[in-house]
């Protein structure tokens, strides 16, 4: 019999944790290891017993793309599979350039994201079980370097750049000047013009 591939939950909502053990439970193919319900859990979570982290985007304390970016060098072995409210064509191209193996959207049907997970823990990289995310090469949030792409999703959650600095672990300053590129780069002058543009973008609703 061949071993189960471990997995390790990383969900703020009790219900979708749930869902997920539950779903995981009723493959014979998979074993949940822990689960975690913010980033800084995941951080410290004993993941070199795990082979996928199954990782929420938008997790408290520090999101997906901030874990996935402190966790990809610790453990290189590990392969992270982002889940998501937002479709794939929003977020799918730039977290898979970051190292995730895949990014299922939280709309996809259960079948999927097992076959997901099983392409995965084959060694598969797999985007959106939806397909392949669409090119956005002619949008402007394109341009946002890797960083400028956190402050960015963080500004689109809410987030005060105060809170940005702290869950990023960088000074308000060095926040500050990557707001000023964001705006320069989206051709917006606010925190509102930026929060108006991803509306626009359709990156939140």
């Amino acid at each position: 019999m061949s071993p189960r591939t471990r997995v390790y939950l990383g969900d703020d909502h009790a219900i979708v944790l749930d869902g997920l053990r539950r779903l995981l439970a009723s493959d014979d193919g998979f074993e949940v290891i822990g689960e975690a319900t913010d980033g800084a859990q995941v951080l410290n979570a004993p993941l070199d017993v795990c082979d996928i982290l199954l990782l929420d985007l938008s997790l408290p304390r520090f999101g997906g793309m901030e874990v996935l970016r402190r966790l990809r060098p610790k453990y290189p072995n590990l392969k992270f599979v982002i889940l998501s409210m937002y479709p794939a064509d929003q977020y799918a191209a730039r977290l898979l350039a970051e190292g995730a193996s895949a990014y299922v959207s939280k709309n996809t049907r259960s079948e999927e994201l097992l076959a997901t997970l099983r392409r995965v823990a084959s060694g598969r990289l797999a985007s959106a079980p939806e397909g392949e995310p669409r090119p956005q090469g002619s949008l402007p949030h394109a341009s946002l370097t890797a960083r400028e792409y956190q402050v960015f999703t963080l500004v689109c959650e809410g987030l005060k750049p105060t809170d940005i600095a702290a869950q990023l672990d960088l000074s308000i300053s060095t926040v500050s000047n990557h707001m000023a590129a964001i705006k320069t780069k989206l051709s917006v002058d606010s925190v509102a013009g930026i929060i108006t543009y991803a509306h626009r973008a359709g990156i939140i609703d």
